[in-house]
């Protein structure tokens, strides 16, 4: 049986779902996840893009110990070398090398002919591979490329040293019929003196991603490239948590198999989730809260009698169980850190005792405490507060709030807002501290766990004026109103390091793969 090379690119084609940014810090602690989770290799970023990029693509590649770490580039020479540094320390480096090839992209974007195309792949592939062994090579836009034009692409790539060969469907155009038939004709027709490994790139524009990345493995593919929850650009990436678990059910059929600990999916799941500020769907496939629950009278009657009448996936496979040590007021900190560790979650030993004081103001106002409680309870501390911002107090008075903040030279700022209501009072209060101009462009809350005990999530998304960038943060608290306001101050946190720092050149979707 295959084992099929599992490729995540969450930390940049993740990166690039509107709303999303992740600090180095929250890099470096998904990176971990991922090796933990088993992943092959790991897109660390587009070391071209921006110096924060560049820094992030670097630290990751001198943590991790069994994972690759490649570093995104495009067919230019300047990109290749800024990639080849980022990832020089990395114990197993790669470099992913694109151009587009559809004939839109050519005119419109490159404004180059086919001819241009095919010496720039030579030039640019050849020059890749003097510094690293193993260089990926990918035809942006293949599935809308001329058939006979991307064998010509594709075996360029080859005859200068590719050793990966990934077929992007950039705008999710494909089905999984006609995907299996570009993997079979180039499978059949490319010509190599060394081994070539075939992998897909699947956008989930028409709701089909994991189904035509599943199709191209079933056609000889021998790496899978997506995200965890699917995050990424438009509609998003191929979630791999639903291809590896799909792998596992249905070996019989495809004969592959992935390389991941599934019992880690739900860990890995989460910290995405926390980090990115995109809540996973409850009726997501694998890890979504519904992913288990029977509804259905008829369904409980036979998953009490067998559970494989309705559930075709255990829990226990992706890493939902019962807490195998429940947590109290009475809890330790030995307690507490033992369950942070088995549950996947990145701290330093220098935050223990800021959490367990934490842990144990959260344990005297609520009796049963849940996995999720301590997930949320790490991430409200972690999530987006990139420079150290701290909120302290709220204080409302009808249509009027007075809050605190401090940053993390101790400095404290109280300011006052009015409004429409509470909430408005608040956020022109915080404002007021922060010196630009933003927009509210969304204010969702949810619960963490069930029960009128639950902790809230609240997620906001807002806009810097200054430069039309969109940043998600997230708050948790009790207290409906004060989540709210760490949220919209972790997200004007956010923009004041983006207005501080000058744009970033986040790649857009006509750059990038």
């Amino acid at each position: 049986m295959r084992e099929i090379e599992f490729f995540d690119t969450s930390l940049r084609d993740g990166e690039q779902t509107p709303g999303v940014s992740f600090s180095i810090k929250e890099k470096i602690a998904i990176a971990k996840q991922l090796e933990k989770w088993g992943i092959t290799v790991i897109e660390a970023g587009f070391p071209a893009a921006s110096p924060d990029s560049f820094e992030a693509v670097k630290q990751i590649s001198s943590v991790l110990t069994k994972t690759a770490v490649t570093a995104l580039a495009r067919c230019v020479i300047s990109d290749i070398d800024r990639a080849v540094e980022a990832v020089r320390d990395a114990k197993h480096p790669q470099i992913h090398v694109f151009i587009a090839t559809s004939p839109i992209h050519m005119k419109y974007k490159l404004k180059m002919s086919e001819a241009e195309v095919l010496e720039s792949i030579k030039k640019c592939v050849s020059y890749a591979h003097q510094f690293v062994e193993k260089v990926e090579f990918s035809p942006e836009d293949a599935t809308r490329t001329d058939r006979e034009f991307l064998l010509s692409a594709v075996q360029t790539a080859v005859d200068s040293g590719a050793t990966y060969i990934n077929i992007p469907d950039t705008v999710g155009y494909t089905t999984p019929a006609e995907f299996t038939d570009i993997f079979s004709y180039l499978i059949e027709n490319v010509t190599a003196d060394h081994e070539i490994i075939f992998s897909p790139h699947c956008h989930d524009d028409l709701g089909m991603a994991v189904a035509n990345s599943l199709s191209a493995i079933k056609a000889g593919a021998g790496r899978v490239e997506g995200t965890v929850n699917g995050i990424g650009e438009r509609a998003g990436n191929a979630a791999l948590e639903e291809i590896a678990v799909a792998l596992h059910i249905r070996k019989d059929y495809y004969q592959a198999k992935s390389p991941l600990q599934l019992n880690e999916t739900v860990n890995t799941a989460s910290l995405i989730s926390q980090f990115s500020g995109i809540a996973i769907p409850k009726n997501k496939a694998v890890v979504g809260a519904n992913a288990f629950a029977h509804e259905s009278g008829i369904h409980q009657d036979g998953v009490l009698k067998n559970p494989e009448t309705y559930e075709i996936i255990t829990p226990e496979l992706v890493g939902v169980h019962h807490n195998s040590l429940p947590l109290g007021k009475l809890s330790g900190r030995h307690a507490f850190v033992d369950k942070m560790t088995s549950l996947g979650i990145s701290f330093d030993e220098n935050e223990i005792p800021q959490l367990f004081a934490k842990f144990k103001t959260l344990a005297d106002k609520k009796k049963d405490i849940t996995d999720a409680d301590i997930r949320a309870l790490v991430a409200g501390d972690t999530v987006k507060n990139l420079d150290g911002f701290v909120f302290d107090t709220v204080k409302i008075d009808g249509h009027a709030a007075v809050v605190t903040l401090r940053n993390q030279d101790g400095e404290i700022f109280e300011s006052e807002g009015s409004g429409s209501g509470s909430i408005d009072a608040i956020f022109k209060a915080i404002d007021k501290v922060f010196n630009h101009e933003v927009q509210l462009v969304s204010y969702s809350v949810d619960a963490v766990t069930d029960g009128i005990d639950a902790q809230a999530t609240t997620v906001i998304s807002v806009e810097n004026l200054a430069t039309g960038t969109i940043f998600n943060a997230k708050g948790i608290d009790y207290d409906v109103l004060k989540g709210g306001a760490i949220a919209y101050m972790n997200a004007n946190v956010l923009v004041q390091k983006e207005n501080s720092q000058g744009k970033q050149n986040k790649i857009s979707a006509h750059d990038g793969i």
